[in-house]
């Protein structure tokens, strides 16, 4: 089994860096999200490719081996406590045969993103490296919303002040029952498209989900791909995050359950996790306890 690698709290004075593997980001809203970074007591500083551009594909915040050479760089500069990245969006996975996971994860430091960084998430986590799904650099209205930038200062600066990491916004029990193991999982869609490439990395244990302006026919589509795949064949238990923006969230929801509650695994729904203006950092890799009768989930640190 691979041993868990947590990294070493933050304190006021840390130099971070920030890094935009994914999609292109728009300068106002990053200089706000690092004023809330600054407020804690940090030193940011933004790679070269952050704010560069594509010259063809605007979707793209830089050329492809350029993202991956500053996540590189800001990595292994050891003046960095903590690698923030900038947004999701698309792109993560162009870079990711520029990136040598081995040697990142053995250079233990926070990493922070989620959506379109779950696929960086993924192979780190399996690697035995924690990891931080939630609010990014230029996520502004997740940063600004005290409630989840209390949960991200908290697991980078006092982790173990963090008991519960479904509170205090909560969840819904959909299936009774207690489970253990690490946290794994992260969007949904990028969790399918792992599957058969390189750094497929099935889960063991508690697995999120979550994800946004995905319509329930196309839910039902991502999960039936990861159930026919054998995906959850290690998995313990389920924690269900926000599903934003489709067409219709109750359909969603319907989805969900019609998939995965079969599988007679723990389960919770409605976790803060995701999309929404209140996002609830959690620790990717970390070993939990989902007790889903009481709707906790509770971090172990040490």
């Amino acid at each position: 089994m691979t041993d868990v690698i947590v990294p070493g709290r933050l304190v006021a004075g840390d130099r971070v860096a920030v890094v935009a593997p994914s999609g292109p980001v728009r300068a106002e809203r990053l200089e706000t999200g690092i004023e809330y970074l600054k407020q804690w007591g940090l030193e940011v500083e933004v790679l070269p490719s952050v704010l560069a551009g594509h010259e063809r594909l605007s979707y793209l915040a830089a050329d492809d081996k350029a993202r991956a050479e500053d996540l590189r760089n800001a990595w292994l500069d050891s003046s960095f406590a903590a690698v923030f990245c900038a947004r999701g969006g698309y792109g993560v996975q162009r870079m990711l045969e520029y990136v040598d996971f081995d040697e990142l994860a053995a250079v233990p430091k926070w990493f922070i993103g989620f959506s379109d960084i779950t696929a960086l998430h993924e192979p780190l986590n399996a690697r035995g490296l924690v990891t931080v799904h939630g609010p990014m650099a230029a996520a502004v209205e997740q940063l600004g919303a005290s409630v989840g930038r209390q949960r991200l200062y908290d697991l980078l600066f006092e982790p173990t002040s963090v008991t519960d990491l479904l509170a205090p916004a909560g969840a819904r029990t959909v299936v009774d029952g207690v489970a253990e193991g690490p946290l794994r999982g992260g969007n949904l869609a990028l969790l399918a498209a792992s599957v058969g490439t390189p750094t497929y990395a099935p889960p063991t244990g508690i697995v999120v989900m979550e994800d946004v302006s995905e319509d329930a026919y196309r839910v039902d589509r991502l999960l039936t791909q990861l159930l026919r795949s054998g995906w959850f064949a290690r998995v313990t238990g389920l924690v269900i995050g926000d599903f934003s923006g489709a067409d219709d969230s109750g359909l969603v929801s319907a989805v969900v359950l019609d998939r995965l509650e079969p599988l007679g695994l723990p389960m919770v729904e409605g976790a803060a996790i995701g999309h929404e203006d209140v996002n609830l950092a959690v620790p990717l890799g970390l070993s939990v306890r989902l007790d889903a009768t009481a709707a906790t989930l509770k971090p172990f640190f040490s």
